[in-house]
């Protein structure tokens, strides 16, 4: 069967106490399930604050209530409709600088033995990302002898990221276990076609997840996989394109709209749009710059176009609701109220349909987005880029 997951959602709180310093109040447990059935239509999500003994405690009281049910293969299950994998983004210490990891255990026991383990190496367990005095090698080596599985994060943005701010080559920070790394994140401002210029990623599974810091960020990536069943072996079976599982597409922005897709001058607020890499602001001559994702790929690539290795899934440009203009918080209530979730809206309405709820002038700008009629401006330096304009045509 195919289910969606976004494998990368933050907590802000859990019994009551911060988790995600940077992320919305009403991101708890609670509502991450219900906000991934009812409003997004996710069937698998990622929570990447688990290492967290608040967060463990809320688990473990949902699943002695009967809230959540463990699945022999790892994982738990929420009402038979939404699996939750359990996860821990970890800031670890490179040589030049720091990169983000997220490590996913199929069993509470497991994750509950790394939070004590990882307690010895960071400052304050209780909060989430943490930096930890451990290169990615060691801590590597921590989840793998726990049972879990490491994926590097948002690999290509310029802050607490291995290409982004620390290597030229991920090998280099896993001179150990870089062949264990089945998967690599992509992160809001690389797709696909980036990340396969870069040689030694071609035998590595791309995922594509929204690192969502409020409820409405859940799956604005995403990933549709083929599973026999929706649990934590089947999941990283898939990741290794083994037993007939497998990720069969990826779902995420145009890089264009990704907060660091072009390089920002720090100094002007320019966002370059010349030809990359840029590395000197062309509008003032600054060399305070923050370098785009587009550019720093740019430096580093093994190949000039992506070359895409027979197992890598189709990537599809999707512009979450919020993004496209016109289309607000009530009219996305409307739209999930008649279509039953925002994917559905996103993927299958037609045209005529959209009209009937929303009118057409906002029905064709969902379809224009849909179908990439879209005029974009780039983003850089955090601020996200923007669909300035859709293109109008008759359906």
């Amino acid at each position: 069967m195919e289910y969606f997951a976004d494998l990368h959602v933050h907590i802000g709180r859990a019994k009551n106490k911060p988790i995600k310093i940077t992320a919305s109040r009403s991101l708890t447990l609670q509502n991450i399930y219900d906000y991934c059935i009812n409003n997004k239509g996710i069937d698998i999500v990622g929570v990447v604050d688990c290492a967290s003994p608040y967060v463990l405690d809320e688990i473990a009281e949902q699943v002695e209530c009967g809230l959540l049910t463990i699945l022999p293969g790892g994982g738990l299950r929420y009402k038979n409709k939404l699996t939750v994998i359990l996860g821990a983004e970890v800031e670890t210490t490179e040589k030049q600088g720091a990169a983000h990891s997220i490590a996913f255990f199929p069993y509470y026991e497991q994750i509950k033995e790394f939070s004590k383990v990882l307690s010895k190496y960071i400052t304050n367990i209780t909060l989430s990302c943490q930096k930890a005095k451990l290169s990615a090698d060691n801590l590597a080596e921590i989840v793998y002898e726990l049972g879990g599985k490491l994926i590097p994060a948002h690999a290509f943005t310029p802050y607490k990221s291995f290409y982004g701010s620390c290597y030229d080559r991920l090998s280099l920070a896993f001179e150990k276990h870089f062949n264990s790394i089945a998967a690599v994140e992509l992160g809001l401002s690389a797709d696909t076609d980036f990340a396969d210029t870069i040689d030694e990623l071609s035998e590595k599974t791309f995922i594509t997840n929204s690192d969502a810091h409020s409820l409405e960020k859940i799956a604005r990536e995403y990933n549709k996989l083929n599973l026999q069943f929706p649990d934590f072996e089947n999941i990283f079976s898939a990741i290794n394109r083994l037993n007939d599982n497998a990720i069969i597409a990826n779902y995420g922005l145009n890089p264009k709209l990704g907060k660091y897709h072009r390089t920002f001058c720090k100094k002007c607020n320019y966002i370059a749009s010349e030809e990359p890499p840029i590395i000197i602001c062309p509008k003032c001559g600054s060399k305070e710059v923050t370098l785009g994702v587009l550019d720093r790929i740019n430096m580093i690539s093994d190949f000039k176009n992506a070359i895409h290795p027979a197992h890598r899934p189709p990537y599809y440009y999707q512009i979450p609701l919020e993004f496209i203009p016109g289309i607000g918080a009530k009219t996305i209530k409307e739209l999930v109220a008649k279509f039953g979730t925002e994917i559905n809206v996103l993927q299958n309405a037609s045209f005529n349909q959209l009209a009937q709820v929303i009118g057409e002038v906002r029905a064709n700008s969902i379809i224009a987005a849909r179908n990439q009629n879209l005029i974009l401006r780039a983003g850089g330096g955090g601020l996200y880029g923007k669909v300035e304009a859709t293109i109008w045509k008759t359906f």
